[in-house]
């Protein structure tokens, strides 16, 4: 498999990235791209769509996403490199899927990342709402790009840390919602006891339909995104085919409990119908329950989780642009690496990137997330599709071995179709409303520019072959 490298073709050893990153690393790097600003602050908008029934979206969507993984993972532990998926795309798919698949996923990276500097702002002007946004929002950037200009190591341990501190925090808030709801706390001003009673306020787990249930998978699979990352990390893990596979097997759980079992505590707390969007459902929560101090310590969690993503993202990106270096899909520069093994380069990328997010903060202040987050949903799942498409080609080409201990989807290319359509769903599903159309608006504007690019990067080469 010629294409599938783990640094780009003719680089030195001055070029290869650093394998720094240890299973510990990488389990909970996956922490930090799946539990971030699409659970403590995205959730409000979910929740306003579907009530209730939010909570059966996302299992739904968790499902459909661990099947992705699962995929993923089977193709990396195959083929540990760099910027996995856009590689296995260009190998299965031909070049072009590995061109729009590697773009693709960097434009989500982006668009993410972008996304949760916006809910950083949201987070500091709970404490600080006389500050302008984008003060907070520039602030982050350069810490960002600071930490993802250092060793990989250095970056590993510090999204570990950020991310123990989000998991200890859901952990203990889940612990403390629920010794309320045993014990029968009531909010101040309620009718309803807590518990079921508070949870089904409306009188129906469905209180706006089976199409509210539809709506609020824009947001849902907008949680997601990022969690494919996990992938990219293969190429600076030490230990691929076994970091890898251990960090993919806990998403189902972490699902389960990190999104399902604290979003129902808190509905079963408080009426979800007041929730309103004006800052993290969590942190409105418990201040309306008469917990200051409680909201005021969520605060600070929600904003760990919001650098932790952030900083999650940058990671996934710079590795990207750095695989599709090498594949000729990105200009050479982005193979450069710095001493401490990072391709830096891509790092400031991304920060003027960011840069963008503090400019929209400060001219879009109170429309931004939303439309944010319906484009990022696209990139998202557009990027899913791709790895996909990649696995169901690859299994024509190697059928499953069946052999015990090997790792493989289960389900194997069923369970893929499956998930597939679910992933077309989503994508028609953006169309529904007037605020998620726009992402169709943008994805398909974006493929189409891929697609000039790609033709443009062709002629080009083809215009430097020299003629005999």
């Amino acid at each position: 498999m010629k294409q599938l490298q783990q640094a780009p073709a003719g680089s030195t050893e001055t070029n290869t990235l650093s394998r720094g990153l240890s299973a510990r690393h990488i389990r909970f790097m996956a922490l930090g791209s799946a539990i971030g600003t699409g659970l403590f602050y995205g959730s409000s908008a979910a929740i306003q769509a579907a009530g209730p029934a939010v909570l059966l979206a996302y299992m739904i969507g968790g499902a459909a996403v661990f099947v992705v993984m699962r995929a993923m993972g089977e193709m990396a532990v195959r083929h540990p490199v760099s910027g996995s998926f856009a590689q296995y795309a260009s190998e299965y798919l031909g070049p072009f899927a590995g061109f729009l698949t590697g773009w693709t996923f960097t434009f989500e990276m982006a668009i993410v990342a972008i996304a949760d500097v916006t809910a950083f702002g949201i987070y500091m002007g709970f404490w600080f709402p006389e500050v302008p946004r984008w003060i907070w929002v520039a602030a982050v950037v350069l810490f960002i790009a600071a930490v993802n200009l250092m060793k990989v190591r250095v970056f590993g341990e510090t999204e570990f840390w950020l991310a123990v501190v989000k998991v200890a925090a859901i952990l203990a808030m889940i612990g403390g919602g629920a010794a309320l709801i045993v014990f029968g706390f009531q909010a101040p001003g309620s009718d309803h006891a807590t518990g079921l009673d508070t949870l089904l306020a409306a009188g129906t787990l469905f209180p706006h339909g089976f199409t509210g249930l539809l709506l609020s998978f824009a947001v849902v699979m907008f949680a997601f995104g990022g969690i494919e990352t996990i992938g990219i990390t293969a190429g600076e893990a030490k230990d691929p085919a076994r970091a890898v596979p251990a960090a993919i097997n806990t998403v189902p759980w972490r699902i389960l409990l990190f999104y399902v079992a604290s979003l129902a505590v808190v509905m079963m707390l408080f009426d979800w119908r007041a929730i309103d969007g004006s800052s993290s459902p969590f942190v409105q929560i418990f201040e309306a329950l008469g917990l200051p101090a409680a909201a005021h310590v969520l605060n600070a969690v929600v904003i760990t989780a919001a650098v932790s993503a952030i900083n999650a993202d940058t990671f996934g990106a710079g590795r990207m642009l750095y695989a599709m270096a090498g594949q000729s899909h990105a200009p050479r520069s982005f193979a450069r690496v710095s001493a401490n093994g990072v391709p830096y380069l891509s790092v400031l990328v991304m920060a003027l990137v960011l840069v963008l997010g503090v400019i929209l903060n400060a001219v879009l202040p109170q429309s931004l997330f939303l439309l944010i987050a319906s484009v990022a949903t696209f990139a998202t799942v557009w990027v899913w599709i791709m790895i996909l498409a990649s696995y169901l080609a690859m299994r024509r080409r190697h059928p499953a071995t069946g052999e015990r201990g090997a790792y493989e989807l289960p389900g194997g290319a069923l369970s893929a179709w499956v998930a597939l359509g679910f992933m077309g769903l989503v994508v028609a599903l953006l169309a529904l409303s007037a605020d998620t159309r726009v992402a169709l608006y943008t994805g398909g504007c974006w493929l189409a520019l891929l697609g000039l690019g790609y033709l443009w990067l062709g002629r080009r080469r083809a215009s430097s072959v020299p003629r005999a």
